[in-house]
């Protein structure tokens, strides 16, 4: 990447989406294909007068874990990582995709459970994911490696001169989809081999803008747990613990999945689904709203977001929203609406074919 659009990007994740202040330790993780934008973060976290505390991993090293280690150990916490979290004021995780490493997808389950209370203490602190372009993400994206580069520059407003301000007005825009939201009781998903329902009384929808997750740009609650009924097909290709699932299609009875099955990837899927008990519960149901990222990527981080679909995270649910199933697993699969598709809220219309009627 450009030094300049490096030094951007980290300065945008430490001032803006962390906050930093002076005195605090920051715990910054990512795989050693992310050093130059990780290197980057060092320095404007010190710039800020707080501590980097460095989790630095290499490709493949988890699956070699989860393929070797002894029983017992699939079922510990690491104790390091949680140590770390625990002394860290913030955390920031640098996502930097590889080319899979094929696993055991019920030994990744066992270590994904055990390693839920680092999940818990994170998410009680200030935190923020963000991705570097890795040769492998533009492959995954169809893309060659400069325009997947300028494709997550645009999709964070690195490409403008005050980022800062363009995510203040994603978050302008959002806040007045929300007072929309937040009159309603009910909503409902229709498209292709898609009449979903669910409660979202009495849950709090959340504002993303970019400070959890950069890039950005979707609101997102928690529905009322026992209240989704109904079937619903994801049509944009997901990947899990790197392995790729496609052709979800889940059917809910008293808010639980009662019926699964991928047309690629369907171990995998039944695996997180016995993950534990909460992992048929729906933990999230988000709406992407940045049209800017028009295309699919096979990073959740930027699919999830796309303008005119909607997302279930399987799971645990944030407890900001209300939501109350917890969880060792969260994953975003996503519907896509723009195709015919419709989004209700209490029988009305509120989007068509993925445009906002409101």
């Amino acid at each position: 990447m450009d030094p300049e659009r490096l030094r951007k990007h980290a300065e945008l994740l430490v001032r803006y989406c962390l906050s930093v202040r002076p005195g605090q330790r920051i715990l910054l993780s990512t795989s050693c294909e992310a050093i130059p934008l990780l290197r980057e973060l060092q320095r404007a976290v010190l710039a800020e007068g707080a501590r980097p505390l460095i989790d630095l991993s290499y490709p493949g090293q988890m699956e070699e874990f989860i393929r070797a280690a002894p029983e017992g150990l699939l079922d510990e916490v690491f104790p390091l990582g949680l140590q770390a979290i625990e002394m860290a004021d913030a955390s920031l995780h640098l996502i930097a995709p590889y080319p899979p490493v094929a696993t055991d997808p019920q030994r990744a389950a066992r270590l994904q459970k055990a390693q839920a209370p680092l999940a818990r203490v994170r998410s009680s602190k200030t935190w923020s994911l963000s991705l570097f372009p890795t040769a492998y993400a533009a492959e995954l994206a169809n893309l060659p490696l400069p325009e997947y580069e300028a494709f997550v520059e645009s999709a964070m407003f690195l490409d403008d001169p005050d980022p800062v301000a363009r995510w203040a007005a994603v978050r302008a825009r959002q806040a007045e989809l929300i007072g929309v939201l937040s009159a309603g009781h009910t909503l409902k998903i229709r498209a292709a081999q898609t009449d979903l329902t669910m409660s979202v009384q009495g849950r709090t929808w959340v504002n993303s803008d970019g400070k959890r997750n950069m890039p950005s740009g979707e609101v997102f609650t928690g529905p009322v747990e026992p209240s989704v009924e109904g079937t619903i097909r994801f049509d944009v290709g997901a990947l899990y613990q790197a392995q790729p699932v496609e052709g979800v299609t889940l059917r809910f009875a008293g808010g639980q999945v009662v019926e699964a099955r991928a047309e690629v990837g369907d171990d995998i899927l039944q695996a997180a689904l016995q993950a534990d008990a909460g992992a048929r519960w729906v933990g999230e149901i988000g709406i992407g709203t940045n049209y800017g990222i028009q295309r699919a990527t096979k990073s959740i981080l930027f699919d999830e977001k796309i303008g005119g679909t909607v997302h279930l995270a399987l799971g645990r649910s944030y407890p900001e929203t209300g939501g109350v199933n917890q969880s060792a697993i969260h994953w975003d699969l996503i519907c896509d609406l723009r195709g015919g598709g419709e989004l209700l809220l209490d029988d009305r219309v509120i989007q068509r074919s993925g445009q906002f009627l409101i």
